[in-house]
């Protein structure tokens, strides 16, 4: 019985979540629908854990955690929210809400639920660095590298501070600071070893690497080339190559990407030059 009461507890929360499985979780302007993909038991686990313990945050950020790992963002969204109901100056909820509704394309949100985490926990790497993402899908250059510049001295491993250092540069040089972004890689902030895609951009960005050559034969992950492709894509806009930046930037349009902060803001860089977003034949 005591069980019964905490399940239907749980599900007071959440009174309209919508079904897990292989919901629609991003329709493209031009009708290509992206789906979730069925549970195979870590949602199904964190679900009766919360159960349990329906006001446990963290409980709920496993939940949730585990819905996007199914890409069940929509999903993971309704259960960050479940939390906010009752904690709703809860930094980490706050967090991952901004990022899942960031993966959605639903910017404005996204802002409003990064700004306000900021105002509650500016210590936060989480919250700096998807502030800086949404800042830069939105055209707001300055603000995405000032977000950025809050995020690198935080950053909790190489591969973040990697990140964080990419992508201030490339709001830097967007927002036409590109003497300003040199100036800080040649200070050498991500001086950790690192071996991601962001990695990878920052040698071509220091001329280490050849754009020609940005992409190997080992990058065959939908995601990673998505990563690669937009960076590609931003680094030939910044020289001034607005048809090679096309290009690159339709190539990052993989549908396997699509989650990927490199797809998203692809695609609105693709609407910014006016060309139309859709995935590339394969």
């Amino acid at each position: 019985m005591r069980r019964l009461l905490t399940v239907a507890a749980f599900m007071l929360l959440v009174p309209c979540s919508p079904a897990a499985g292989q919901s629609v979780q991003y329709r493209t302007s031009t009708g290509l629908e992206f789906r979730a993909e069925p549970d195979t038991g870590p949602v199904r686990r964190a679900s009766e854990a919360l159960a349990a313990a329906p006001r446990d945050i963290d409980r709920i950020i496993a939940l949730g955690l585990a819905q996007a790992g199914a890409r069940q963002y929509r999903e993971a969204i309704w259960t960050f929210s479940s939390g906010l109901a009752f904690a709703p100056n809860d930094a980490r909820l706050l967090r991952w809400r901004g990022h899942r509704y960031l993966t959605v394309r639903e910017f404005d949100l996204a802002l409003v639920d990064l700004t306000r985490g900021a105002k509650v926990d500016s210590t936060m790497y989480g919250i700096w660095y998807h502030l800086g993402v949404v800042r830069f899908a939105r055209g707001e250059f300055a603000a995405a590298a000032a977000a950025f510049a809050r995020a690198q001295p935080i950053a909790p491993d190489a591969g973040e501070l990697a990140g964080s250092t990419d992508w201030r540069w490339m709001s830097l040089a967007r927002a036409g600071r590109r003497a300003e972004g040199d100036a800080m890689l040649a200070t050498r902030p991500d001086s950790l070893h690192a071996t991601n895609a962001y990695a990878q951009r920052l040698r071509m960005y220091r001329g280490e690497t050849p754009a020609t050559e940005l992409i190997t034969s080992a990058d065959t992950a939908e995601i990673q080339v998505a990563t690669l492709q937009f960076g590609l894509g931003n680094w030939y806009l910044v020289q001034g190559d607005t048809a090679r930046a096309r290009e690159a930037f339709t190539q990052a349009l993989r549908p396997g990407g699509w989650p990927s902060f490199g797809y998203i803001v692809a695609e609105r860089e693709l609407a910014r030059l006016g060309a139309r977003s859709a995935a590339p034949r394969r």
